[in-house]
């Protein structure tokens, strides 16, 4: 999975998976369609976070359709499907590019298999939550502004539309930036992350539906028949 995140496959020699960083993706996209600000005033960049904030803490579950564009490895790889995602700390990500791609994070463990893998990759949360920024926010455990120095605030490319950059703390020997794509309500249109070693994943999203009722076993993981679960390393 193209997201930022690297595995190592511990009986694949040299094999690299990298998982969502949006996961990254994943709670940062917990925001209501709500109609922009009326204000014409320029926001702070501490502003707008304070306004994602709110919207986040807003929802309790969300479904959308995503798009993920990777850019790196020498590489380039586009990819969609449907992003479904509930509070605490639980996401499924299926892939409709590739029938049968997935990741899914039960709260307890994260699970990622794509068809014709040999092995199911599995990493407990606590891991994955180590990762401090921007992991902790999107799992809803912080503020975003306390996730991101030197926020920055730019146009965005659309009217009432704003890029907000920043550096995500623990993270600087890795990323180089993350910019998000904002409205004037905080509601995020899309995610940038863009890595030291040039690599560059980007999401957008789509046909929101904030709250939906979601059906019960949406987050449970079964591999499939004769598909070994292999644990992995915490991501480097």
């Amino acid at each position: 999975m193209t997201l930022g995140l690297r595995l190592k496959n511990n009986k694949q020699a040299g094999g690299i998976v990298r998982l969502p960083l949006l996961l990254l993706v994943g709670m940062l996209f917990l925001s209501p369609v709500l109609a922009p600000a009326q204000s014409t005033a320029q926001p702070t960049p501490q502003d707008l976070a304070h306004r994602v904030d709110q919207h986040y803490n807003a929802l309790r579950s969300l479904s959308a359709n995503f798009r993920e564009d990777f850019d790196g490895l020498g590489m380039h790889r586009s990819e969609s499907g449907t992003l479904l995602l509930a509070k605490p700390g639980r996401m499924r990500w299926d892939y409709h590019s590739t029938p049968g791609k997935l990741f899914v994070l039960d709260g307890k463990y994260a699970w990622f298999y794509s068809p014709g893998d040999t092995q199911v990759q599995r990493i407990a949360a606590s891991k994955l939550d180590d990762l401090r920024s921007p992991l902790r926010f999107l799992l809803g455990h912080t503020r975003l502004e306390s996730e991101l120095t030197t926020l920055t605030l730019t146009p965005g490319p659309q009217p009432a539309t704003h890029l907000l950059k920043g550096i995500p703390k623990g993270q600087e020997k890795r990323i180089a930036n993350i910019s998000l794509s904002v409205t004037d309500a905080g509601q995020i249109l899309a995610i940038e992350i863009n890595e030291l070693d040039g690599a560059r994943t980007r999401f957008q999203l789509s046909a929101e539906l904030p709250n939906p009722i979601l059906p019960e076993g949406t987050f449970r993981y079964t591999p499939p028949p004769g598909i070994p679960i292999v644990d992995s390393l915490p991501p480097v």
